[in-house]
């Protein structure tokens, strides 16, 4: 079992032609990522199409990226803004419960600027009884792993979790493997890509220079326990098809790296 993200070629317009070709590679999974920078919510019609097709083509949804829009966003210090982002990310949680998904992925404020944190932790907190009648729990993506840390601990495992983006935590001063070591039974989703270390590119796993063994290894020891998930960009000029195949192949190999080390 294997996911891919939606969005590999644009996180707007149409995603009916980028569902069915991560289904025709071989991807088990879905992680949705369309309007994940956008203020935007999805409509009960919206919702129902994207089960139609996950039932069409035999898809799961794994996870979705919540949105953290320019106006909405959920750690905003304009506290309309940021009420509309609680809204925006509580039309994510119902909508990733509704198609069967169970985790949130959200972005977080910079390192050094506490009152964006305050807010976002204000955020949290208006949306516990959410979690709790949603089933969906939110994973906050790694960036400033110390904040994070310092704010995972004050919400339970079954509520609020980490996801940890491979390119992220291969940026330069990252670290992110290390840290990652310390949080991993926080793990509650994964964006699995790869880079060179200068920038976060996107790559298909195995074709940067991250140390995935390493990674497997930790994946392996920690709490999450879904299949892997891939997030890739793809550019308008590549062979789309051809890229998620190679993808799946590299995901694939990933997936019995982790599980060799778990056995």
């Amino acid at each position: 079992m294997l996911a891919a993200r939606t969005d590999y070629l644009s996180d707007t317009g149409n995603p009916e032609p980028n569902v069915r070709l991560i289904a025709a590679a071989g991807f088990s999974h879905l992680h949705w990522g369309h309007q994940s920078m956008a203020d935007f919510i999805y409509c009960p019609a919206e919702i129902d199409q994207i089960g139609r097709w996950l039932d069409e083509l035999s898809l799961k949804l794994l996870d979705m990226h919540g949105a953290v829009g320019p106006e909405k966003c959920w750690y905003s210090p304009r506290e309309y803004e940021r009420l509309a982002g609680v809204v925006m990310v509580r039309n994510r949680l119902e909508m990733t419960a509704d198609l069967g998904g169970g985790v949130v992925i959200m972005h977080v404020p910079p390192p050094d600027d506490r009152q964006r944190w305050d807010r976002m932790r204000r955020s949290l907190d208006d949306l516990q009884a959410d979690i709790e009648s949603t089933g969906v729990r939110i994973a906050l993506e790694n960036g400033p792993m110390a904040v994070i840390a310092e704010t995972l601990a004050s919400y339970p495992p079954g509520r609020v979790g980490l996801c940890y983006d491979s390119g992220h935590g291969h940026l330069p001063g990252a670290d992110g493997l290390t840290h990652l070591e310390g949080m991993k039974d926080r793990l509650i989703a994964v964006h699995l890509h790869d880079n060179d270390g200068t920038g976060d590119q996107h790559l298909t796993p195995f074709k940067g220079d991250i140390d995935w063994p390493r990674l497997a290894g930790i994946i392996a020891k920690s709490s999450y326990d879904k299949p892997l998930s891939l997030e890739l960009a793809i550019g308008p000029e590549e062979d789309q098809a051809a890229v998620l195949a190679a993808a799946f192949q590299a995901g694939m190999r990933l997936t019995e790296m982790v599980e060799q080390r778990r056995r």
